[in-house]
């Protein structure tokens, strides 16, 4: 049995209805197969008012076991780090959270918002929204950079905007059933077993990005990271090997991906010409180069592959090789 505490701060609620359509496992099977008991959800839970006010001080006094405490949405800390734009049960949002966060087993921040601010904390970030541990890439947030739940583990982080459903519901099931600590988490304190590999991986146009064959918004047959943005070689997250409704994603239906589960999301803070497009240097090198690359080599490399590319096309060496193998 594990208990469980769900709280939305600055939040639009996306997580929360992702959570609800998980599949492996579901909503029902995490209560009636796993032994999760939520305590309250603010979208499903029964309790109003004063019922919920009380099971939280229920919780900070010790009368009620709280195993786990999940969060949903930035810490809004406006206006001058008073908390009271996001005001709840008689208190500021981030007061409950800095007293909850103490006496929880673990803590889950579900989304971008909470992981790392999200869109809320994009300058000049009027609510001064940040994340749970974690302000973009900078590690503290409003819990501080040591923080630790009584579990000995820092805050899980699970990002996306939204977060997948199974990510969520399986992280839960890692925890009660006791298996969280075999679950290895990355310098951003996201489990390595969803966030390793790039989302290029199983991405039906990894071929043409390999080939630098360029695409178009929407279009068939080229890769969407040379014209328009696409995040998907330096996005770390499973969406294409655990697809979203058993279906599809971003990139599988030629839409770019953006990028939503590292700590730069939104990239270059939503500035004007940035989304679906691809920033460039000199109007033909892209800024963002994929993970693991300099940009002076990829540069090179790049630039070398698309020379010789155009060049036998220029030269007929395909035409050739085509008629000299019949």
């Amino acid at each position: 049995m594990a208990n469980v505490l769900w709280l939305q701060g600055g939040a639009c609620s996306g997580n929360t209805m992702s959570f609800l359509n998980a599949q492996e496992p579901t909503v029902v099977e995490l209560i009636t197969d796993f032994g999760v008991n939520i305590l309250w959800h603010p979208s499903i839970g029964l309790e109003i008012g004063e019922q919920v006010t009380n099971l939280m001080n229920d919780i900070i006094k010790g009368k009620v076991q709280m195993d786990i405490l999940v969060y949903e949405g930035s810490i809004i800390q406006g206006p001058n780090g008073k908390g009271t734009m996001n005001y709840f049960c008689d208190k500021p949002m981030q007061e409950w959270v800095k007293d909850l966060s103490k006496v929880a087993g673990f803590v889950v921040a579900i989304g971008d918002c909470a992981t790392w601010g999200g869109i809320p904390a994009v300058p000049p970030n009027p609510s001064e929204s940040t994340g749970m541990q974690f302000l973009k890439k900078a590690k503290g947030g409003f819990l501080g950079a040591d923080y630790k739940s009584k579990g000995g583990l820092p805050v899980i982080n699970i990002p996306g905007c939204p977060a997948h459903p199974d990510w969520i519901t399986q992280i839960l099931v890692a925890i009660s059933t006791g298996r969280i600590k075999d679950v290895l988490l990355d310098d951003y304190h996201r489990p390595k077993t969803f966030f390793t590999d790039f989302v290029q991986t199983g991405c039906p146009n990894v071929v043409n990005f390999a080939n630098k064959v360029d695409g178009g918004f929407g279009k068939r047959g080229g890769c969407l990271f040379y014209e328009v943005g696409c995040r998907g070689p330096m996005t770390r997250a499973s969406c294409n090997k655990i697809l979203w409704n058993r279906q599809s994603s971003k990139t599988r239906a030629n839409h770019p991906c953006l990028g939503c589960t590292e700590p730069g999301f939104p990239h270059h803070d939503l500035k004007k010409g940035s989304v679906f497009k691809t920033l460039k240097y000199l109007g033909f090198l892209p800024q963002d180069v994929p993970a693991g690359n300099s940009k002076i080599g990829y540069y090179t490399r790049a630039g070398f592959e698309k020379v010789m590319g155009g060049a036998e096309k220029l030269l007929g060496v395909d035409q050739a090789t085509r008629e000299t193998s019949k």
